[in-house]
């Protein structure tokens, strides 16, 4: 499959649920050989976008394709998309093994297959156990073996990380970095971008329906903010030292200084005689920074 053919546009999508817009205007492109995080707060219309990607949900307006066509246009749909949007869409009295088998059957693939992805995902030694006793980590992994079952050139995946353990989550971490070196395209949903913030190539972020900011996550780590925290009882004196330099107040001896590091501050207390009780440099991490990026901005449905 050539490139373009892997290619995730989303164009001017926006769909309307009676009173609330879910989505609005909202337009993306994914491309192949990348691992794209779809990002926002619950609410946010991350589910309602995939659903409309995937041809489960008809657009008010705009366009979202795979490979140029619309899902329900794809001639070889399994074989080119695979999608988990939910763990719970199992027959728990199926074994997992069984589960894969029925879909093999009613796909016309081979019945070889679902050994093969069972194995692919880590779950050949619970192949044989009924769904019902399966943990959400589990049903996670048997959700993502289920997307291989056409080897597609495509994966949507809606919070593939909940209900996996932080060994589960490494794990989902190097299983995605591999498919996507094979030039797969990966779309990956989730409301935490501490979870997947080590997988992603790319990020489109999106709070109230609306895009909030895209592009690579090395520029939002460019938005990291860097503080001095420090403690103090002389902060007047301290801030009139600083001589104009950002500070926040936390507490009647505790303030902020940003953009400065810690001799730059500890200089200037030293200089001006005050009496420092802690002073340590902090950086925010990429989950501060999305969280100031979406705050307040989730859809109440």
């Amino acid at each position: 499959m050539a490139d373009a053919e892997g290619r995730i546009v989303v164009a001017g999508l926006t769909k309307q649920f009676k009173k609330v817009r879910a989505v609005d205007n909202l337009s993306f492109t994914v491309e192949p050989g990348t691992v794209t995080g779809f990002l926002g707060p619950n609410g946010a219309g991350k589910t309602t976008t995939l659903r409309m990607l995937l041809g489960l949900i008809t657009p008010t307006a705009g366009t979202a394709t795979i490979g140029g066509y619309r899902y329900a246009d794809l001639p070889r749909p399994l074989e080119t998309v695979g999608a988990a949007l939910e763990a719970s869409s199992f027959h728990e009295g199926r074994t997992g093994r069984n589960h894969l088998r029925v879909m093999c059957a009613a796909a016309g693939l081979p019945v070889e297959r679902a050994d093969q992805v069972l194995e692919q995902v880590g779950m050949t030694a619970a192949a044989n156990r009924k769904v019902r006793g399966y943990s959400l980590g589990m049903r996670q992994r048997l959700g993502l073996a289920a997307t291989l079952l056409g080897n597609p050139r495509v994966l949507i995946l809606d919070e593939p990380a909940n209900g996996l353990d932080p060994e589960g989550i490494r794990w989902l971490r190097g299983f995605l970095r591999n498919l996507a070196s094979e030039g797969r395209t990966i779309l990956v949903s989730s409301h935490l971008l501490a979870e997947i913030e080590q997988t992603v190539d790319d990020v489109v972020i999106i709070a109230g329906g609306k895009s909030i900011r895209q592009g690579k996550v090395a520029a939002l780590r460019a938005e990291q903010r860097v503080s001095v925290r420090v403690r103090t009882p002389q902060v007047e004196k301290l801030v009139a030292a600083l001589n104009g330099t950002p500070v926040r107040h936390a507490g009647p001896e505790l303030i902020y200084v940003d953009h400065v590091d810690a001799p730059f501050v500890g200089k200037a207390a030293f200089t001006a005689g005050v009496e420092l009780h802690e002073l340590a440099a902090e950086h925010s991490d990429l989950e501060a920074v999305f969280l100031e990026l979406t705050s307040g901005k989730a859809v109440i449905r």
